[in-house]
């Protein structure tokens, strides 16, 4: 039967979404400019909450779309301005840069991560002990390199063996091509050891992406906003470190604490272990790789080896913004291992560009977060507070808004909230430097608790690999719940308890310094 042309309209928006979906973001269109005719602030909360909807729903319809509208409609209806999006989008363009240069990157040194994590994999047969390391490994590298770029790297890893798997599942070899995102070829003996890996692999997944938060709170190149909050207070990577350790240390013991615990007791969709017929092919496939490698292939990993030694190098000591990195990782790594057709190389970008465009789109949401100061009764509340109540309150606030919200735009508006306090005498150089240390934990700990609050997070639930796993924005609030509990409560602790003693104890052994700080400050004010 002949499709009518309105009905073609129709089923064309949004393409294969259900039609309540279709319905609910077409609803959304038309009261948002109602609201805002109304009350502008509550239109731009409303607006949000609409946004977060459409993560939610990522598995029905990829959130650019709808939530592209969205943002399109705020602007035209002067929610924010076009310059104000441009202007958030020139201050991100790091991370925008990381995204499509670093992430392409990684892609071509996928052999490489694939022999060493098939080692770690098949080396190491307890499911908690591995768990532990994919988490304190995540750590590590986060506090170090860029969270992002890590993710990138567990990401590629996790398609590469969910890709043998399934393609020996649907009764193919090793060499075969295979479409691993349909399961229609999949044998019926197999689906159940489908099922279950998985669960292996999500859980994994989630242990190294709470890892990414642990590592990068602690460290001041582990997160963008970590980089802003020393900036602000001037201190160096050493300062930064140990005025953190009082919060860090603790929650990363707990942390790992609670990885093990999850494990053990098989909870919140953890302790899923890698089936036996799962293993059993992963070690044929190893076994089958070591027979056939040749020169020409042992020559790509050691160059794919000496470019991830530079990578680390480059990002560890900041030899350049970190999307030149993966930019200068992609010239190395296709140079040196023969890919120069553009077609091979236009490969590498499929998985970052669509996540590289949603970001844009949840900067233009900040931009409508920005200009309807929606965040500004919380900050002049916290502000209002004094004390030791102070910065707990700094913490609760925002761990609440970086979970709604982007952490790296709660923790600069913060920071710059309290510097201008502290030039206009308001609040002494010791409280700036506590609250500092409440704001950049506030930031990068409780904000585990959704994908929108992690980057790396989001990019894990919009990745190829979440829908072939199933990993829905459900299901990683249920799987982060008991991480969001234990890093919340346990930094809060931290800044309650620790702190303060710490801190003043640091500073009576000449660990850390603040005349320095006061040098600078009072040059600050002066320009102030």
């Amino acid at each position: 039967m002949a499709t009518t042309l309105g009905n073609a309209f129709i089923k064309n928006f949004l393409g294969k979404a259900p039609d309540w979906y279709k319905v609910l973001i077409i609803a959304f269109l038309i009261i948002n400019p109602i609201i805002f005719h109304v009350s502008p602030f509550i239109a731009g909360w409303v607006l949000v909450a609409e946004f977060i909807f459409t993560l939610a729903m990522a598995l029905k319809c990829y959130p650019l779309q709808p939530g592209g509208l969205l943002a399109i409609e705020a602007v035209a209806i002067g929610m924010t301005s076009a310059d104000q999006v441009k202007h958030e989008l020139v201050a991100n363009i790091e991370v925008l840069l990381l995204l499509v240069f670093m992430v392409a990157g990684i892609y071509f040194m996928k052999q490489l991560l694939l022999f060493i994590f098939t080692k770690i994999l098949l080396g190491i047969r307890s499911k908690v002990l591995l768990s532990v390391a994919f988490c304190s490994a995540a750590a590590f590298l986060s506090a170090f390199l860029d969270a992002l770029t890590v993710i990138a790297v567990v990401i590629s890893v996790a398609v590469g063996f969910y890709s043998i798997y399934h393609k020996v599942a649907s009764g193919k070899d090793f060499q075969s091509k295979h479409d691993h995102t349909s399961d229609d070829a999949v044998h019926e003996p197999s689906r159940q050891d489908l099922e279950d890996y998985r669960a292996f692999l999500r859980s994994l997944l989630m242990h190294a992406g709470v890892g990414t938060a642990l590592g990068g709170v602690m460290t001041m190149v582990g997160e963008p906003q970590n980089l802003i909050i020393a900036d602000q207070a001037g201190w160096q990577f050493g300062e930064f470190l140990l005025r953190m350790a009082p919060v860090t240390i603790p929650v990363l013991f707990c942390g790992l604490a609670t990885c093990m615990f999850v494990e053990k007791f098989h909870l919140f969709g953890y302790g899923a272990k890698l089936p036996d017929t799962v293993r059993a092919i992963l070690v044929d496939y190893d076994r089958a790789e070591r027979a056939k490698r040749t020169n020409l292939d042992v020559a790509k990993l050691i160059v794919q080896g000496m470019i991830a030694v530079w990578l680390i190098v480059g990002l560890a000591l900041h030899l350049a913004a970190v999307g030149l990195i993966g930019l200068s990782v992609i010239v190395l790594a296709t140079s040196f291992t023969g890919v120069i057709d553009e077609h091979q190389i236009g490969k590498a970008f499929e998985e970052a560009l669509p996540f590289t465009a949603l970001l844009a789109v949840f900067f233009s949401i900040v931009a409508v977060i920005i200009d309807q100061q929606l965040f500004a009764p919380v900050i002049q509340w916290v502000l209002s507070m004094e004390g030791h109540d102070q910065l707990s309150m700094f913490y609760i606030a925002n761990g609440l808004l970086s979970m709604v919200s982007d952490n790296v735009f709660v923790g600069t508006v913060y920071i710059n909230e309290v510097k201008a306090a502290y030039l206009e005498g308001a609040i002494s150089r010791e409280q700036f430097d506590l609250l500092a240390v409440a704001i950049n934990t506030g930031t990068n700990l409780p904000s585990v608790a959704t994908p929108n609050g992690q980057a790396a997070f989001l990019f894990l639930l919009t990745s190829t690999l979440a829908p072939l796993l199933r990993l829905s924005y459900g299901r990683m609030v249920v799987m982060a719940f008991p991480y969001t509990i234990v890093l919340a409560l346990v930094g809060l602790g931290g800044i309650e308890l620790l702190l303060t003693p710490a801190t003043e104890w640091m500073i009576h052994a000449g660990w850390i310094s603040e005349t320095a700080h006061m040098i600078q400050d009072a040059a600050a004010a002066a320009g102030h």
